[in-house]
């Protein structure tokens, strides 16, 4: 799957990462047809959120 991954402040990029997995009897998988980003994520962009970490995905604005 294509995700908007963080390499630290102003510094982010569009990765190929693993397609998630089934992990419990209750999950489910969406597929995701539209994602946006919001003013929290312009704070994890800014590096101004302690404990973001590179690799992580961002945006959570997301339709599927």
């Amino acid at each position: 799957m294509k995700a908007l991954t963080y390499h630290g402040p102003h510094h982010v990029s569009v990765d190929t990462m693993p397609d998630p997995a089934l992990e419990a009897a209750d999950d489910i998988i969406l597929r995701v047809t539209a994602t946006a980003i919001c003013g929290s994520d312009l704070h994890l962009y800014r590096g101004k959120i302690p404990g973001t970490h590179h690799g992580d995905i961002f945006g959570h604005e997301f339709m599927g």
